[in-house]
């Protein structure tokens, strides 16, 4: 109770500041407008009479995560109410294309006043939070209200566990509310097991990210892209970019364009608030001849960069690709990489940088199949992209050898639904 008193305390002092960030307006960021009410736990009430089940996931990576297991769930359960929340407005606009499987709302500010007002309102069932989002003060109210709650897709990196570990009230704060936990992998397992948690909780049920859907629509439009882009020429794409690593891309892009004069960089910045900046120093510093996708411009042969300023369209940019660097690795510690699985589901050779923390199991993987290469600079990122380049064999088996460890892998949804009590 007095450490949550304290945590609570520390969260009036700094939630003016996150708010602030939350409701900034940035360029192609997607306004939270006369909805800000939610974040406080003042939400509209459900078109349905029926108890919905409450899934949270943050924002938009999240939402990707969890959609096949929402179209799977409301087939299994045609008539199950779902309410979906996340946190920011680019999930929330990710959330919409769910359209009628889901009712979204804003996650309610982590203070026990809000949750209660959203739980009294949407009356849920019981709650699913995506991978490890843990809230004290929700996870009490939700606890309160007698919700069970499950943590589904749930990972634990060395490092988390290391500095939970530090802090184990903290800990046993967050997770003894917790009903169930369904883990990705069996060291996620482990960590939360050695962190305290009843090991009858948990159960490994697999990434349910490995179950990604290729959609038809998805692999036309990604075709329709590259016929634009031009089929001739070495398409590469450095995905999910953070500041500081835009320009390790944009100089191994220098050093690729002297052996191969044609390439093509389709750069995908992480945050839509950077997308005029990376514009401006791919265009203006690094002077390279830069198609913004936003402007709707013909691609000519002479671009060099194609700036995918827009949201939601990942799958479809990776599909136009021969190639994949993934972001987040090039920084140091501060990110820890992001998630291979698409590139591989679409049976992508890929790249990444030596910070991988948080997909260290995927990564190993498709390390072990000789699927992805590790790389430690701009230097080595272009010289590996233009060796994969010079062998159209070697690049090709990679990506088929990807494709492998992701299909070796799929069930998870299918074992994550099992556990569900409906």
């Amino acid at each position: 109770m007095l450490v949550r008193f304290f945590y609570t305390l520390i969260l009036v002092l700094v939630s003016p500041f996150f708010l602030y960030s939350l409701y900034k307006k940035k360029p192609g960021k997607p306004s939270v407008g006369k909805r800000w009410k939610e974040h406080f736990g003042i939400t509209p009430a459900l078109e349905t009479l029926q108890q919905p089940i409450w899934i949270h996931a943050v924002s938009v990576g999240e939402v990707l995560a969890v959609s096949p297991l929402i179209k799977r769930l409301k087939q299994k359960y045609p008539d199950q109410a779902i309410v979906l929340t996340t946190t920011t407005s680019t999930g929330a606009e990710q959330a919409s294309k769910l359209n009628s499987l889901v009712e979204h709302r804003y996650m309610p500010l982590d203070f026990s006043f809000c949750v209660t007002s959203f739980i009294k309102k949407i009356n849920p069932s019981q709650l699913f939070i995506m991978e490890t989002e843990l809230w004290p003060n929700t996870l009490h109210s939700a606890a309160n209200a007698n919700l069970p709650i499950t943590i589904i897709n749930a990972r634990l990196s060395q490092r988390s566990a290391d500095r939970y570990a530090k802090v184990p009230a903290i800990f046993k704060l967050l997770s003894q509310h917790i009903t169930q936990v369904l883990c990705q992998h069996i060291d996620d397992a482990n960590r939360f097991i050695t962190l305290g948690v009843n090991k009858d909780k948990i159960k490994v049920t697999g990434s349910i990210k490995f179950d990604i859907e290729i959609t038809e629509q998805v692999k036309q439009q990604a075709t329709s892209l590259r016929n634009e882009l031009g089929l001739q020429r070495p398409v590469w794409i450095a995905a999910s970019t953070h500041q500081g690593e835009d320009e390790q891309v944009l100089e191994a892009h220098k050093l690729l364009l002297k052996q191969h004069s044609n390439a093509l960089l389709i750069l995908v910045p992480r945050h839509p608030e950077r997308f005029d900046s990376v514009y401006t120093l791919a265009s203006k510093e690094y002077c390279f001849d830069t198609t913004r996708r936003s402007d709707n411009q013909t691609v000519s042969v002479n671009t060099q960069v194609y700036l995918a300023d827009t949201m939601g369209e990942m799958l479809m940019l990776l599909g136009a690709a021969d190639l994949c660097f993934m972001g987040g690795s090039l920084i140091g510690d501060k990110v820890g990489g992001h998630n291979l699985l698409e590139p591989a589901a679409l049976g992508i050779a890929s790249i990444t940088g030596p910070s991988y923390f948080n997909f260290t199991d995927i990564t190993k993987q498709l390390c072990a199949a000789d699927a992805t290469t590790i790389v430690k600079d701009s230097e080595q990122l272009a010289t590996v992209t233009a060796a994969l380049f010079n062998d159209n064999m070697k690049r090709l088996t990679q990506g088929q050898s990807a494709l492998k460890v992701v299909k070796s892998n799929q069930g998870a949804i299918n074992q994550t639904l099992a556990e569900f009590n409906l």
